[in-house]
């Protein structure tokens, strides 16, 4: 079937997207479902940080290659072996899904998946296939979601069905921002409530950790970014006291909660937003990093601290989440209004304002956009 997407043909490019148009609106060849897979038409697709670093080569993934791994959409089709999917079904797409037999699955830890993370760093499905094509040559997958085109096939393990009545652009924003935030809170630090947190780095995954620890009943929430509008957005979200980040972001924050965090997030995907992280946790306390900085950056660690002040430093991907468990629980909590993902929404757009989109993200003046594909 002939489909619409958004293709990356070249990357490396480090801004003024709306100009340079890195992502070129194509018209794309589909081929149907194979076995273990499903078609879906594309609703809602969230732009991410993770699509950013791609274009800008911050992450390199082979091209060209439809971008965008946060969506939601509607079955249309499914491939042989899939049962448990009707035509219809409303589904959330996960870009770290589990096959189920690997080592990590087998622990419960989905997210790192042997099978996914080897097809996917290729730009295959789960499966092993590439069901995109424009003149006869193939167009990898991102992260075997594909999410800003108008349609996709993905592995069934990509997919976790949700109750119909929920939109799909407020749907769309837990398949990555929420999972990855929230779950960092809940899964990965398991924070205890009357806590004290920090968040540094307010994007959608930095809005929703903070949405996650006001849930978990954290007693004082502090919001870090540069941004003023950012920190005014996490207040309204649930943080207690923000501060910017500049160079007295570590004794502001060590003063008004008298001596550092219980627990602090790192979601900027920056070194030196780990480094502050780290600095405002208390002695015991766990700094937990759900960013993604560049391959080649390294940190600076005081290591004694580890030692003598018992100190955890935790890595977190995709919020160490179980999808198929998380994602349902994670929704019935919006239902009761503890967790409005819709709040960090900012933009909704059409898929020829993708690149415009691009640069709102890159200059901070967006928060979470939505791009509506029906």
């Amino acid at each position: 079937m002939k489909i619409t997407a958004a293709v990356l043909e070249r990357d490396g490019i480090a801004g003024n997207y709306a100009e340079e148009r890195p992502l070129a609106i194509r018209e794309l060849d589909l081929a149907e479902p194979g076995p273990g897979e499903v078609l879906i038409r594309v609703a809602a697709a969230g732009i991410c940080h993770s699509d950013l670093s791609v274009i800008n080569g911050t992450r390199r993934r082979p091209l060209p290659m439809v971008l965008g791994h946060e969506a939601s959409g509607h079955v249309e089709a499914l491939g042989e072996g899939v049962e448990d999917l009707e035509h219809g079904d409303h589904v959330v797409c996960i870009f770290a899904p589990g096959c189920g037999r690997c080592t990590p699955c087998a622990e419960g830890r989905p997210a790192l998946c042997e099978k996914a993370a080897r097809h996917h760093a290729v730009g295959e499905l789960m499966t092993g296939h590439r069901r995109l094509s424009l003149g006869g040559r193939s167009v990898h997958h991102h992260l075997g979601i594909s999410g800003f085109a108008t349609h996709a096939v993905v592995a069934r393990p990509s997919l976790v069905r949700v109750p119909r009545e929920v939109p799909p652009h407020v749907s769309a924003l837990f398949s990555c921002a929420m999972l990855t935030g929230a779950g960092a809170v809940f899964n990965t630090a398991q924070i205890r409530p009357g806590s004290k947190v920090a968040v540094v780095g307010l994007g959608g995954v930095g809005l929703s950790a903070i949405l996650g620890a006001a849930a978990a009943g954290a007693a004082e929430i502090v919001a870090i970014d540069p941004f003023p509008a950012k920190m005014e957005a996490a207040r309204a979200m649930g943080a207690t006291l923000s501060v910017p980040a500049d160079g007295d972001t570590v004794a502001a924050v060590r003063d008004l909660t008298a001596g550092g965090v219980d627990y602090a997030f790192e979601l900027a995907g920056s070194v030196r937003a780990l480094e502050t992280a780290f600095a405002v946790t208390r002695r015991g306390g766990m700094t937990v990093t759900a960013g993604l900085p560049h391959p080649d950056d390294r940190m600076s660690l005081e290591a004694l601290k580890l030692v003598a002040e018992e100190r955890t430093l935790k890595g977190s991907y995709i919020g160490s989440c179980v999808p198929q468990r998380d994602l349902p629980r994670m929704l019935a909590l919006h239902r009761r209004g503890l967790l409005p993902v819709e709040k960090m929404l900012t933009h909704r757009l059409k898929l020829d304002e993708i690149n415009l989109a691009m640069d709102r993200l890159a200059k901070g003046s967006a928060i979470r956009q939505v791009v509506d594909l029906g």
